[in-house]
């Protein structure tokens, strides 16, 4: 027996089908409750604190005997085993009959139906069943007597509760349970309203079973596994089957020979090849792509688009792109499979890398509670509410109601490229087969539908007629056993009919059966089944709406290879170095994507599938290339021959697939055409008398003769040849690579790779292995934390080295944003994993309001909660602005504050960015989770945040975050009311620290101005509430000179976002007043970030800020006292410092335009273009001691602009002055405009905005030359000045003349009042 298993199961890879099953009821063990519906009462039970034994033994007499679980069992299946594809029964048991066996009586429904699953090794590998389910009538006395009990118990139990219906019933629908809920959702008999009761206990006695009046039917399934998706073939095959059994008339042959035929004799189809097989009563076709083709794909993707709609379809697979959860949702088991199938067969050439359980059975239902990406399907009970389903959690979740053709999707995630393009031409597909893109159909196919329906009645007619006339020839009736004994040992049909002849017993029509079936090939070339023409029809839809998605995809990722990272010598150091490497340069391929595919791109890069497929692509140097890859490469070859103009490639303009055609003439060229038919079933060497025919009742089958296959089929010893080649192939290359274990070992490293849990074992499902479950969960959720964190923090650091002048940058706002959202997500996922108690879409927001409850309460319950505040206020008042108390609820308080924010995950989401800006998410959640008596009441034992190691390591692994700083809070709520606080700081020592002026000042950002604020006098302290304005850059300060005391010499302004915490600094350090320093009486003073010091009790705002300083502004070098006091910088010095701050504001237009920042920073802050040329001014200016007053710059340039204006007034003796060049007039009026400014800006301010306004206008290179020349020069400057040196002049000219390329926009608080 060994010898012929091995043998068939050798073969077995290369057969269309690779076992039969029959599932149904076990007469002999009769009705068993559901065991898996009984462990899943069970754990709810211990879950909520109930006696799981109790629960266990008792039975459910509330609900009918006719709508209660029972369960199913295999029956038998052929064969036993094979040995590449193991038969996993407990597996195929539960997903043929996933609500177990199902009763029935003559008053309902006994229609067939048809579903098919799949089951996903945890390899990724899958297999495919068609299960085709019927009902056959109960004829065990045990069983119906059975019934019959069981219905009388429950009639009794709900006479007797039908009293107190009301209460009783609506009880158990107040838990708040999750899963409970779920559960009761699900359960076909609802609690009854009290207006319901009467009508329903009446009702119930004529809907229930009774033996003497009644006759009982129950549910049975074949089910046929494949290696492959040929679901039309495997639904004709099975739907002939159940044909034969229901038939009045027996079948031509014994069933055993078409079950027999189609697991050994049936081949699969070669790669572009179709192949033809018989059934019981007509011929079946399937057909395989080639190997340039889009791969296999049976399920009617038409079906799909028309349950959905074009939109939400669309929509949907923007959702499995990004890896979001999806549950789809539906009272058919057929539909759920089709729409799973068909979204992921759209994913070419990207493949789901999560958990994929397309029919997902009762007993499973708290697999719901993963805290991972998944596509599942969850049926729906009839008259079910939507509103009762409540999910363990749904921030992130994608619920597609099938029936109800609605869709519910995840807040804010970006949006498909060219969507709506992309919609049009999907429609374009569906209408030109006669499907509506809204869903449902506008018209029936083609024409031939009405000739091929008239074709198949007179082929079905004239089959039967002859087929099963021959009463002889199979399973019989019980008349003609003596006809058959003599029969029974004829091997074949010749020498039966020789037999016949010689014993003088007429054989009805044997010779019209064979012409019948030669009749049949001939007529099955001209008019076509139906069957075939509706199969054609599905594969050319299907095929072209593929296409159109592959091309999208084609378009999309044309370059990619150029980004792909391949720097290992070899797989073995790539798969050993798999988790440090980058594989992807994802920096450069988005700088390289037009505009409006970059929301989408940048997080789908970040996908588990994108990282597979990248994977795949390195492994191709040293293995085989995976097939979609092949393909996919292939495709893109293609479009590179047809587009020759490369950049045509990356423009973001839609183009259409451009090969519909001719991809569903090659399916139409193998289906009309066909290459191969497989052998006709034919009699098989069978027992006398076994298999009996008997109508409506599937026989027992002869296992004998379906338990192994031929030994001497040419197709499957050629192909097993094959197979032992390609076998000993690769042995030989993993032989060569590295020790086979070492590989096989890395290789599952490598490929799990940040995949959690891929499937769920169907097979065992013990609280131990649901606990070793959700233990693989926990662990899965600390890695994914990890590199989520180290993700962020690598990038974000790659960054800011950048700004300090090391290496390149590799991460954008975009980017930034993409990891920040997906964080989110795993926050979300790590606070919904093992919850008990269900309450809003946020599992992570629901907490946080269950903690902010409790710690109100106890600041009521505290004596003086203000005094404290108070106190550390005054302390703190010294440093200028008071300490910022971190406080958690505060936090929250700020975001139940927005308006803007609607929803429980929105809010969420804001608090993570908002305690991420602060720095403060780790230690907020640490906070959180520190109240262990709350932790204990919302979560179970399992949970992620249950589990104390994991939970220490995650919190730290956040609290890395906090080495880079985030604005991630402030970017994104842009139309928010913020409140700040604004403190000036006198310098007390030099100046009166009260002034008798009123002073005001207007704080600008990136994204506003507050408008003048006036502050009251002498106490310089101000709060305002002002829409957010985006990182500050400059403050503008000044008074209105009264009083007597109106000089006033700052130190610095400081300002504070009281949301989140971020301090700025505005440095000063000069007088404000009439006839003091320069005379100003008004300055704009340029911002910088202050980085908060962190101590044990929080974010304490600093004076100073240290050396490690935020790179998002440049990094600032002190400079001293323009006037000549202290070290004078050096002519190589002030040279350096002009080429730095030109250059850095040449590499600031040459980052993305939303990841530029502050030019205001650039040109006026320290270090930059305005400090820079002023030292170039006064290099070698004579200094004050000379005058015996002080000069500024802009003396000197007034007396340029007199010296232009009037050269006969300066005492040069020329005879003839010359007229103004356009540059002498341009500087002239520029300064003299400057001078008629209303505002009292002082000699510096003037000076200052003369630069800006000079490099906003490309005028600043062309003004340097004539003040060079100008002869007040002489008088004003020393000989060695730099602005005397003709060299140098040249030189400077050359390097402002590159600021002439970029468009330099100035901030309107710096240009105010001017208008030039």
């Amino acid at each position: 027996m060994s010898a012929t298993m091995s043998g068939s199961g050798s073969s077995a890879p290369c057969r269309f089908a690779h076992y039969f099953v029959i599932c149904g009821i076990d007469n002999e063990t009769g009705l068993e409750p559901d065991a898996l519906a009984a462990l899943y009462q069970w754990l709810e039970a211990d879950r909520q604190g109930r006696d799981p034994e109790a629960v266990a033994a008792g039975e459910n007499f509330d609900q009918s005997p006719l709508k209660r679980t029972f369960k199913s069992k295999v029956l038998a299946h052929y064969p036993e085993n094979i040995e590449s594809n193991p038969f996993d029964q407990d597996a195929v048991n539960m997903l043929c009959m996933p609500k177990g066996l199902c009763f029935r009586t003559q008053r309902d429904s006994l229609t067939p139906q048809f579903h098919s699953f799949l089951i996903t090794r945890e390899d990724g590998s899958r297999t495919y069943g068609f299960v085709h389910t019927f009902y056959e009538e109960v004829t065990s006395p045990q069983i119906c007597s059975a019934m019959q009990t069981l219905h009388q118990m429950h009639q009794a139990e709900h006479n007797a509760s039908a009293h107190k219906c009301p209460s009783s019933s609506s009880s158990s629908s107040s838990s708040s349970s999750s899963m409970d809920s779920l559960a009761s959702s699900l359960d076909e008999v609802e609690s009854p309203s009290s207006s319901q009761c009467a009508h329903r206990s009446c009702g119930c006695l004529g809907e229930g079973y009774d033996s003497l009046r009644d006759t009982l039917y129950v549910s049975k399934a074949m089910c046929l596994i494949t290696p492959m998706p040929f679901m039309h073939a495997s639904k004709h095959f099975l739907s002939q089957l159940n044909h034969a059994v229901m038939s009045s008339q027996p079948p031509p042959l014994p069933l055993e020979s078409y079950i027999y035929n189609i697991l050994y004799e049936v081949p699969l189809p070669p790669p572009g090849r179709s192949l033809k097989f018989h059934g019981v009563y007509e011929p079946i076709l399937c057909q395989r792509p080639g190997v340039g083709e889009l791969p296999l794909a049976d399920f009617p993707l038409g079906e799909t688009f028309r349950l959905l709609g074009v939109e939400n379809l669309v929509q949907l697979f923007n959702c499995v792109l990004l890896e979001m959860q999806i549950l789809l949702y539906s009272q058919d088991y057929q539909r759920l499979m089709v729409v799973a199938e068909g979204i992921t067969t759209l994913l070419f050439p990207f493949q789901w890398q999560h958990v994929y359980v397309p029919i997902l059975p009762a007993s499973l239902l708290h697999f719901l509670d993963a805290p991972v990406p998944y596509l599942m399907g969850l049926q729906s009970k009839e008259g079910t509410d939507r509103s009762k389903l409540e999910l363990p959690q749904e921030a992130n979740l994608c619920f597609v109601d099938i029936d109800n053709h609605c869709i519910e999707l995840p807040e804010d995630f970006p949006q498909f490229p060219n969507k709506t393009e992309f919609i049009q031409e999907l429609s374009e597909v569906l209408l030109s087969f006669g499907l509506s893109p809204e869903g449902g159909k506008i018209s029936l196919a083609p024409p031939v539908t009405t000739q091929t329906s008239t074709l198949e009645v007179k082929l079905k007619s004239s089959c039967l007629s002859k087929l099963v006339d021959d009463k002889k020839n199979g399973n019989l009736g019980g008349e003609a056993l003596d006809v058959l004994e003599l029969l029974q040992g004829n091997p074949t049909l010749e020498r039966l009919q020789a037999l016949a002849k010689r014993t003088g017993v007429k054989v009805a029509r044997l010779e019209v059966l064979e012409a019948g079936q030669k009749a049949t090939g001939e007529e099955g070339v001209g008019g076509r089944y139906p069957a075939e023409e509706e199969e054609l029809r599905n594969a050319k839809l299907n095929v072209q709406l593929r296409e159109v998605v592959a091309a999208r995809f084609t378009t999309m990722f044309t370059d990619y290879e150029s980004f792909v990272i391949q720097n290992s010598p070899d797989l073995e150091s790539w798969l050993t170095n798999r988790e440090q490497m980058h594989n992807f340069d994802k920096a450069s391929f988005l700088s390289d994507q037009p505009e409006p595919y970059l929301p989408f791109l940048s997080h789908f890069i970040e996908t588990q599938m994108f990282a597979t497929f990248i994977d795949n692509k390195i492994m191709s140097q040293w293995e085989e290339k995976e097939p979609l890859l092949r393909v996919f490469d292939g495709r893109i070859e293609k479009a590179r021959l047809y587009n020759v103009r490369a950049p045509n490639l990356r423009s973001s303009v839609y183009q259409k697939c451009t090969f519909l055609k001719e991809s569903a003439q090659a399916i139409e060229q193998r289906l009309r055409k066909i290459d191969h038919t497989a052998i006709h079933p034919h009699l098989l060497d069978m027992k006398i008398g076994q298999g009996k025919y008997q109508q409506g009742f599937f026989p027992r089958l002869q296992a004998d003769v379906l338990a192994t296959g031929p030994t001497n089929n040419k197709w499957s010893s050629r192909t097993c040849s094959t197979q032992r080649r390609v076998d000993r192939h690769r042995q030989q290359n993993e032989h060569l690579l590295l020790d086979n274990d070492l590989k096989e070992k890395h290789m599952q490293e490598a490929r799990n790779l940040g995949k959690i849990l891929r499937q769920p074992k169907l097979s065992d499902l013990s609280p131990a292995v649901i606990a070793q479950t959700n233990w693989k969960f926990v662990e899965g959720l600390l890695k994914e934390c990890k590199m989520k964190t180290k993700r962020m923090l690598v990038e974000k650091m790659g960054r800011e080295a950048v700004e300090l002048g090391h290496g390149e940058a590799n991460i954008t706002g975009l980017e930034e944003n993409t990891l920040i959202a997906s964080l989110c997500d795993l926050l979300e996922r790590i606070w919904s994993h093992g919850l008990q108690v269900k309450q809003g879409k946020s599992a992570l927001w629901s907490h946080l309001l269950h903690y902010q409850a409790r710690e109100e309460k106890n600041e009521l319950l505290s004596e003086s909660p203000v005094s404290n505040g108070q106190e550390r206020r005054k302390l703190e008042s010294s440093v200028g602005l008071p300490v910022l108390r971190v406080s958690l609820t505060q936090d929250m308080r700020h975001i139940q504050n927005m308006g803007e924010i609607k929803t429980d995950v929105g809010r969420a989401r804001a608090w993570i960015r908002l305690s991420l800006e602060k720095k403060l998410l780790s230690q907020h959640l640490k906070q959180l989770l520190s109240k262990q008596v709350l932790t204990k009441k919302l979560y179970k034992r399992y949970a992620f945040l249950r589990c104390e190691e994991e939970k220490e390591q995650f919190l730290f692994h956040l609290l890395s975050l906090n080495a880079v700083d985030y604005f991630c809070f402030t970017s994104v709520f842009t139309t928010i009311m913020i409140p700040y606080r604004a403190v000036i700081i006198p310098i007390k020592k030099l100046s009166n620290a009260m002034t008798t002026s009123n002073p005001w000042l207007c704080v600008s950002g990136e994204l506003g101005d507050s408008g003048i604020l006036q502050i009251t006098k002498n106490i310089l302290e101000m709060t305002f509430d002002c829409q957010n304005l985006g990182k500050l850059t400059t403050v503008q300060l000044g008074h209105d000179n009264s009083g007597l005391l109106a000089k006033w010499l700052v130190d610095c302004v400081m300002v504070r976002n009281e949301i989140t915490g971020h301090t700025y600094k505005f440095p000063c350090g000069k007088w404000l007043g009439k006839g003091v320093d320069d005379g100003s009486l008004e300055r704009v003073l340029i911002g910088e970030f202050v980085v908060p010091y962190n101590n044990d009790e929080g974010g304490r705002g600093c004076k100073t800020p240290p050396l490690q300083r935020s790179p998002s502004q440049i990094r600032r070098i002190s400079i001293t006292s323009l006037t000549g006091h202290g070290n004078k910088p050096t002519t190589v010095q002030i040279q350096e410092s002009i080429g730095e701050s030109v250059n850095n504001i040449i590499k600031h237009f040459h980052k993305p335009e939303k990841e530029r920042g502050s030019l205001t920073v650039l040109l006026c802050g320290e270090g930059g273009l305005v400090w820079a040329l002023e030292q170039f001014f006064h290099h070698g200016f004579r200094t004050a001691r000379l005058f015996q007053k002080n000069f500024f710059v802009w003396d000197f340039i007034e007396r340029a602009v007199a010296c232009l204006e009037n050269p006969d007034q300066t005492g040069d003796l020329q005879e003839t002055p010359e007229p103004l060049g356009l540059n002498c007039e341009s500087f002239c009026r520029y300064v003299n405009g400057i001078n008629n400014t209303p505002r009292n800006i002082g000699k510096d301010g003037k000076f200052q905005l003369l630069v800006i306004l000079g490099a906003r206008d490309r005028l600043l290179s062309q003004w340097l030359p004539p003040l060079a020349e100008c002869p007040v020069i002489t008088r004003m400057y020393e000989e060695n000045a730099l602005l005397r040196d003709n060299l140098t002049v040249s030189s400077l000219v050359g390097v402002l003349q590159t600021l002439n390329d970029f468009p330099i926009t100035l901030e309107t608080s710096l240009t105010k009042g001017v208008d030039l």
